[in-house]
């Protein structure tokens, strides 16, 4: 098949193009992706990412905008760009939690951020698995609805959903905690 026959198969979610598209442009990806971040494991998840995305937003392929090679780099930069972002942030709590641990604060503010910490925690915890694992995703890990979607599987609306569910139900726990104020 040329690129053309698959760009067609991935549109009309044939998956005999879409192994050949992965066939052909699989080690690519790899290659981009380990040559970037430096480690062969990461490249292996960003590239597993790249075709999950490539399966999912098949339908935003347009043939007229560019050939699917450059739509499939398009997708692998974006890929690589998250996954660094997303070292960052790993290497950046690793390095407070460091930093933190050697001077820990006996006053009192310090008692209410753990007791914050805590009720929150617990407050997740109480909430259904699709509220919790969006919730999760949009702090943790920084990312918009449209990602969160993306990532899942799960429509827009229903990540927006599980959203405004999960912090009303994070609301009410942490309204129930009776928490003291810290004024």
């Amino acid at each position: 098949m040329d690129e053309d026959e698959l760009g067609r198969g991935l549109r009309a979610a044939d998956e005999d193009a879409f192994a050949a598209i992965y066939r052909h442009w699989g080690g690519l990806v790899r290659t981009m992706a380990t040559r970037s971040l430096g480690d062969t494991h990461e490249a292996e998840d960003v590239t597993q990412q790249v075709f999950i995305g490539a399966w999912r937003g098949r339908a935003g392929f347009r043939p007229d905008r560019g050939p699917l090679g450059a739509w499939l780099v398009g997708i692998t930069r974006r890929k690589i760009v998250d996954s660094l972002a997303a070292r960052t942030r790993r290497l950046t709590l690793v390095d407070s939690a460091a930093h933190g641990t050697g001077t820990p604060r006996p006053d009192s503010a310090a008692l209410d951020d753990v007791l914050d910490r805590v009720v929150l925690l617990d407050g997740l915890a109480r909430l259904p698995r699709h509220q919790r694992q969006v919730l999760g995703l949009a702090f943790y890990e920084d990312l918009t609805q449209a990602q969160i979607a993306d990532r899942t599987g799960m429509p827009l609306g229903t990540v927006k959903s599980h959203t405004r569910r999960g912090l009303h139900g994070l609301r009410r726990v942490l309204e129930t905690a009776h928490l003291p104020s810290k004024d």
